[in-house]
């Protein structure tokens, strides 16, 4: 039963995207050179983070997440 399932599967299955679909959608899906998020000052450590906050007595913003970046799980 399990291989007649497969053999159907593998007949149907897509192809997959040629090349120059990739490049149009990696090209249309990429962020704006000006999107606001891009003009953050983001750090990847939080010790130097913590200390550029503190001189200018500005707030730190963390980002953190568990699990799958693209389920939130």
């Amino acid at each position: 039963m399990f291989a007649a399932l497969l053999t159907l599967a593998l007949l149907g299955a897509d192809p997959g995207l040629s090349a120059a679909e990739f490049e149009r959608l990696h090209a249309a899906l990429q962020p704006e050179a000006d999107a606001p998020w891009r003009t953050i000052p983001w750090r990847v450590s939080l010790l130097e983070a913590r200390q550029e906050a503190a001189k200018q007595q500005k707030p730190i913003f963390i980002w953190a997440m568990d699990g799958h970046p693209l389920g939130c799980t």
